[in-house]
């Protein structure tokens, strides 16, 4: 049996509804419908939406679509019983569609297993078919407003001098290499809903994601945060893998929810907007904040050594256009955002 994981914590849910409340009137008495609602970025918009639809009185509902009903039953006791959130059970490319009107639509379901990855062909093909099922239903139901959860791989590696990646650069720098099916299937993905939600009336907005911390990371991912943050927190040496000096930036998940809620009703249709912290630190800094953040003793151990002949890759999103054109930004400052995470991720705290 699943343990259920904790509510988030209230002063986050109150930063959503600070930086998202006037944004709601329209969405009174309206419906949604929403994928990947058990994943990192459905957790955070389905605790944020039943905040918000509580301290707001909106009278919304959402149906939330899942590859196991039971199983989330038992994980999110607290979401699963809410009668404004309706849980159905089917899969991505195949589901039946459910009774009723949608008003907006947010498709957050991505299928990065260790399976799907190993098989670039499936991973594509399910994308695809995926974004084609919830763009027919979102046209089908005369949706107002469509959110596609696309990714910041769609730009491919960063070019060297370049310190931020802008909407407008370049996609898929390497479409010939199997481990470019992901930012292949996201980049059609975006062509699909574009072109599909255009020719029935339906806005569609595109969020390209970069890398976020927060309540609800999973542990267990390959990806250097969760990944540090597990070992830091079961008292173990944090291993980095490479040379440490590669950068990245990470938004924490209140921010993610904020941006994910105000693209889906303000954002232009097929306008792409960068979603991520713009503000660098290496793996290694990383690490050590971890380390720090978490009280581990074990140390960390850097396996690789960064080459006379070498430059660190460098992946940041340049984020002026969801700041200047939506009102946006980096909230919460990354010492906090990590802070938050050990704090909710912490055994002490998890009994």
């Amino acid at each position: 049996m699943l343990q259920p994981v904790k509510p988030l914590p209230l002063e986050d849910l109150k930063h959503v509804l600070e930086h998202t409340r006037e944004l709601w009137s329209e969405a009174r008495g309206k419906s949604f419908f929403i994928t990947g609602g058990t994943g990192f970025f459905g957790m955070w918009l389905l605790e944020s939406f039943a905040h918000i639809n509580d301290q707001l009185a909106l009278d919304m509902r959402a149906t939330v679509l899942t590859r196991d009903s039971a199983a989330f039953a038992q994980k999110a006791p607290h979401l699963a019983t809410r009668h404004d959130l309706r849980f159905i059970q089917g899969d991505i490319c195949s589901f039946p569609f459910p009774e009723g009107k949608f008003d907006y639509i947010i498709h957050a379901a991505s299928d990065l297993s260790g399976t799907q990855l190993q098989n670039p062909v499936n991973l594509i093909e399910s994308t695809l078919n995926g974004c084609r099922r919830v763009v027919k239903l979102a046209c089908d139901r005369g949706a107002k407003r469509f959110l596609f959860a696309s990714s910041g791989a769609v730009y491919g590696p960063m070019t060297e001098g370049r310190k931020h990646l802008h909407e407008n650069a370049p996609v898929s720098a390497m479409p010939l290499q199997s481990r470019s099916a992901y930012m292949e299937a996201k980049r059609l993905g975006e062509l699909i809903c574009s072109m599909e939600c255009e020719s029935h009336g339906v806005t569609a907005t595109i969020a390209r994601g970069f890398a976020f911390m927060g309540p609800y990371l999973p542990l267990d991912s390959h990806l250097a945060a969760p990944a540090f943050l597990q070992a830091a927190l079961c008292g173990k040496e944090i291993v980095i893998q490479g040379h440490g000096q590669t950068v990245r930036s990470y938004l924490y998940g209140a921010d993610l929810a904020i941006w994910l809620l105000t693209i889906l009703l303000r954002g232009e249709h097929a306008r792409p907007y960068n979603i991520g912290s713009d503000i660098p630190i290496t793996i290694s800094q990383l690490a050590e904040s971890t380390a720090k953040a978490c009280g581990s003793p074990a140390g960390i151990r850097i396996l690789g050594i960064l080459q006379p002949h070498e430059t660190a890759e460098v992946y940041l999103p340049d984020i002026n256009r969801a700041c200047t054109e939506l009102g946006l930004g980096v909230f919460t400052p990354f010492e906090e955002s990590l802070k938050r995470t050990v704090l909710y991720h912490s055994p002490i705290n998890n009994p």
